[in-house]
């Protein structure tokens, strides 16, 4: 009775075990099987079902699968460009990104998939979509989709939803590791990227310009593309006046002076300043209001800012 009183004991002492470990050894499970995680960038908006068909195709694929929303409210191919740069830097190698803002589903445009030289995969129509990611980091390889092999199955006859039965089930067969990047399809010469103009940032004398590629949407506060090395060339000191000019297709559509500041708080609130943003790129703010609702100020290649010495 006493061996056998232990043994119901031991019993019972590695059933509580397993049932205190047994959720956290699924999870490190499902962590080795998903190869690498599935990002999501599309312009569906979330008041319908697309972005959840999207993900249903991907776990049908893999229920393994690790997948996040990058972002859904992208009104044009540039502003999703912009998102895909501001943030694709700050994921593993090996991660997956899907990208739809395809205004061309449907037509003669390629279905393509990015490798980027810091191991990256990029799936995605071929508008210009990857191009800003593919600038910075540069080409490892460009395959163009072979639909006879990667498409949703049964899909043929659907012909404006790529996001669901082309990017995002390609997208999930290379996350998954259900194919390598070679068998995507055929490759594509790196010049065939196609290439989104854009005004490039630059200095002239005490003057560094550029665009203003996205707004800072929950803030309002004014990006820009301008890098701080750039205006660092300055020698601008921390509080000094600047003179900021926003114009929209070349016409002057705002002027105001703010100061060089590190953050918000080293100005009154309602005060503007100009400051580095979390991209290292030179910024105009107002403490605890929004900058682009009070002057109207709106983003896209058609929106240029300078800074100069006051």
């Amino acid at each position: 009775m006493i061996r056998g009183g232990r043994s119901d004991r031991a019993n019972f002492r590695r059933a509580r075990l397993l049932s205190v470990y047994a959720p956290a050894l699924l999870l490190i499970a499902a962590l080795a099987q998903a190869r690498a995680p599935l990002v999501l960038l599309t312009d569906f908006g979330t008041q319908d079902g697309a972005v959840s068909a999207m993900k249903g195709v991907a776990y049908g694929v893999s229920p393994d699968l690790l997948i996040s929303d990058l972002s859904h409210e992208n009104p044009s191919i540039f502003d999703g460009a912009y998102r895909l740069y501001q943030t694709e830097q700050f994921w593993p190698e090996g991660s997956v990104f899907v990208a739809v803002v395809d205004p061309g589903v449907g037509t003669q445009r390629l279905s393509v998939v990015l490798k980027t030289r810091t191991g990256r995969y990029f799936v995605g129509p071929n508008n210009g979509l990857l191009s800003l990611v593919a600038e910075r980091d540069g080409i490892e390889g460009l395959r163009q989709i072979d639909e006879t092999i990667n498409r949703r199955p049964g899909s043929g006859d659907s012909h404006t939803f790529h996001g669901r039965d082309v990017f995002g089930y390609t997208g999930a067969r290379l996350a998954a590791g259900v194919i390598s990047f070679e068998q995507v399809g055929p490759a594509v010469p790196p010049q065939d990227l196609i290439r989104l103009e854009y005004r490039k940032p630059q200095r002239a004398d005490q003057t560094v310009s550029g665009m203003i590629p996205v707004l800072d949407i929950q803030y309002g506060n004014v990006w820009s593309n301008i890098p701080k090395s750039m205006f660092d060339q300055l020698h601008i000191a921390l509080g000094t006046p600047l003179h900021v000019r926003i114009y929209h297709q070349d016409k002057l559509v705002d002027e105001s002076i703010a100061p060089y500041q590190r953050t918000f708080g080293e100005v009154p609130v309602g005060k503007p300043l100009v400051y580095v943003n979390s991209l290292l790129n030179l910024a105009v703010a107002l403490n605890q209001r929004s900058y682009a609702a009070l002057h109207k100020i709106q983003s896209g290649p058609g929106w240029s800012i300078e800074f100069a010495k006051n």
